[in-house]
């Protein structure tokens, strides 16, 4: 019935149970001093021997109870509240650190989609858990025993009785259980894929409407969101199946106990008074465990959820390196090779040396293998073959904040957040003044725009919407100016961008490289012209290295794929004039 290792993972959480279930448990007793004072009210006015005297300490016991009650269920809630907000607070932060100690290589083992719901859904389903039905469980074992106690100093068969039909409704419980988990892992199963395609939909939506396919990504996902709705309908089905037979065990055994209650009245057995007090009793020897199997959906989709997290936390992390300094002479890659599935090697036997103050390009035509060896650098990419040096430092034994301050990345696709310029800036820089925010955008001619436009404080919408593509790159590329890193890796950092913000971009490369180590990839040769070293790659391996001249004297693959790039060019130039 519970996940041990989620009560395990919450061991301080134990008090705030025993608490409620304590709590409970007193709410009970007051309710049964009321009932046992109704049923001796009831018995007087049956014998009309009510006086003022009775009618006054009724009044005030329904009060007493009343006050009670309402203190017990207030103090249950607060205890509640803690427990839950604890483990929400938890397991939230314990998902956090994780993706945060997976890094970038986190999209290796779970979808986004995925990590996003289970700190979502799937926290709240363990809320609700810890809060509701824990608790709920041990008070459901504590009252029935309670009761019999009480009810068997009246009527020890009546009491034994109802004691016996109790244990039918966990029966039944146990029984929907082995039916639903399955179905429950089948629910999450399709709520996460569900969620998984949402999300695509939603970050491809201008792709969709461009290409006119958003009827058919539609029609799928229609499809995903029916096979979500019936698994849905079946979990919910089976739980109103449960209730109701929970519901019939429940009244059925009360009913059975206050039939025998009124033939041991008449017989002479018991009194009228513990008559009426067991009539109005007896159900409570069932509702405790009723209100349990209305939370038994909670504990098992509960149990489905916190599997899924401790999938998570259980994924194995890369181990983290300790070195936190480095001389960065060169970077050198020796025979790596590395594929992102077993079957299908990406890179084959790559070696090259980046010396420092040395401005690489790596060239070759899509696919061949450039932005994976700018992951593997980043140390983004676990499981090659081979290895990596900082200097004389082995990547893997860097620590990832200083391999983080060593080299920074510029992608096409940087990200902007929602918020200032100034903001986004300081990312690069935390410390950094005004001024040198500002000269940072003068230096990728974006100063005058910025300016124009509210300066610094200007905001930014999601995702520097507000800024054209070629205007967000160069916003990119300032921030990372600002990280004043000793190594930095230009992975497609001009594409898709107009030519002007191209050759602007290129400037500040070309400067940048003139007292930084810049490694840049590319797919439009023109850009690497002025490159120190040029690593060629075809089909995962190096084919040809050197400089533009001496690659354009081989006349070789890279001489190919120059001179066809300027010939197309040319005619696409050409075109555009006629």
């Amino acid at each position: 019935m519970f996940h041990k290792r989620l009560v395990k993972e919450f061991k301080e959480n134990k008090k705030y149970i025993i608490g409620i279930v304590a709590l409970q448990w007193l709410s009970l007793i007051a309710n049964v001093i009321f009932l046992h004072a109704t049923a001796g009210i009831i018995s007087l006015l049956y014998r009309k021997e009510v006086t003022t005297r009775w009618a006054m300490f009724y009044f005030i016991t329904l009060c007493f109870v009343l006050i009670a009650r309402s203190l017990f269920n207030h103090a249950a809630t607060t205890l509640s509240y803690r427990a839950s907000s604890k483990v929400k607070i938890g397991l939230r932060d314990k998902i956090y650190r994780k993706l945060l100690r997976l890094g970038g290589s986190y999209r290796e083992h779970i979808a986004t989609s995925v990590a996003v719901q289970i700190s979502t859904e799937g926290v709240e389903q363990l809320e609700i858990y810890f809060g509701k039905y824990m608790p709920q469980f041990f008070y459901s074992l504590l009252a029935p025993i309670s009761l019999f106690v009480i009810v068997g100093r009246m009527s020890f068969k009546v009491a034994i009785l109802l004691l016996l039909c109790v244990p039918m409704i966990p029966i039944s419980i146990i029984a929907v259980q082995k039916i639903a988990k399955k179905m429950l892992n089948k629910y999450w199963g399709a709520y996460t894929d569900l969620g998984d395609s949402f999300l695509e939909n939603l970050q491809g939506l201008t792709t969709l409407k461009i290409f006119q396919a958003e009827k058919y990504y539609a029609k799928k996902m229609d499809e995903e969101a029916e096979k979500f709705r019936k698994v849905t309908m079946r979990v919910l089905i089976m739980q109103l199946n449960s209730i109701s037979v929970m519901d019939l065990i429940a009244y059925g055994g009360s009913a059975f106990g206050i039939l025998f209650a009124i033939f041991e009245y008449q017989k002479g057995v018991i009194s009228l008074s513990a008559c009426f007090f067991i009539i109005m009793v007896s159900a409570e020897f069932f509702l405790p465990l009723r209100l349990l199997g209305s939370f038994f959906h909670i504990a098992m989709n509960g149990n489905a959820a916190a599997n899924k997290i401790f999938a998570l936390l259980d994924l194995e992390e890369p181990v983290k390196g300790t070195v936190v300094s480095v001389t960065l002479d060169c970077i050198k890659l020796q025979n790596i090779t590395f594929g992102y599935e077993k079957e299908r090697t990406v890179l084959t036997d790559i070696s090259m040396e980046i010396k420092k103050g040395q401005f690489t390009a790596l060239v070759g035509a899509s696919g061949c293998g450039k932005s994976t060896i700018a992951s593997l650098l980043m140390g983004q990419l676990k499981g090659y073959e081979g290895e990596i040096f900082f200097g004389d430092t082995n990547i893997a034994r860097l620590k990832e904040e200083t391999l983080y301050q060593t080299v920074t990345r510029i992608t096409h696709d940087s990200y902007l957040f929602q918020g200032s310029v100034r903001e986004n800036l300081r990312f690069g820089n935390p410390k950094a003044t005004d001024k040198e925010l500002e000269e940072a955008l003068r230096k990728v001619a974006l100063y005058d725009f910025i300016s124009k436009n509210g300066g610094l404080s200007m905001e930014l919408k999601e995702k520097a919407s507000n800024l054209s593509g070629g205007q967000r790159q160069r916003l990119s590329l300032a921030r990372a100016i600002l990280h004043q890193s000793d190594v930095y890796l230009f992975d497609e950092a001009t594409s898709n961008i107009d030519a002007e913000s191209e050759n602007k971009i290129m400037q500040v490369i070309t400067e940048l490289s003139k007292v930084k180590t810049v490694i840049l990839i590319s797919h439009r040769l023109a850009n690497v012209v002025s490159a120190d070293q040029i690593y060629v790659l075809k089909d995962g391996k190096i084919v040809e290295e050197g400089n533009h001249k001496k690659l354009i004297r081989q006349m070789g693959y890279y001489y190919n794929l120059f001179e066809s790039q300027k010939i197309l060019e040319s005619s696409t130039w050409e075109e555009a004039y006629e």
